[in-house]
């Protein structure tokens, strides 16, 4: 018998998580082969990634795994917010409204700002020094 799921890609910042949810499952949340309590310890970053699973009342009915590269751990978890968001939408497409009343299917299109030339970072100049 195949394992019914359905997938979705979530990115922030330089981070991109592949989700992949089945949907009658026990609630288990697996990030790169580890638990969401040991890949997560803190609160808020496993509270972000639970998001859009309490928002459709699918928490602990769907078992998640997620492959997750890149970035730091914040941007991992806005990522893995958005893919298990998309997955969520490829399964059932009435939560759309509730998703989106949130703003979790959009995107966050904030990346860090290039190093210009001439300055010291993205938009610091250098000291400046009269004498």
């Amino acid at each position: 018998m195949a394992v019914k799921y359905v997938s979705g890609v979530g990115k922030r910042k330089t981070s991109i998580a592949r989700v992949y949810l089945v949907k009658d499952g026990k609630g288990s949340i697996t990030i790169n082969h580890r638990s969401l309590e040991d890949y997560f310890k803190r609160p808020t970053s496993r509270m972000v990634v639970e998001q859009a699973l309490n928002l459709t009342q699918t928490l602990g009915k769907v078992d998640i795994r997620v492959t997750v590269v890149g970035g730091g751990l914040s941007g991992q978890a806005g990522a893995i917010r958005h893919g298990i968001t998309h997955a969520l939408l490829n399964m059932n497409p009435e939560f759309r409204a509730v998703l989106k009343a949130s703003s979790l299917i959009t995107r966050d299109a904030r990346i860090k700002e290039r190093k210009k030339y001439g300055l010291r970072s993205a938009r610091a100049r250098f000291q400046f020094s009269k004498r």
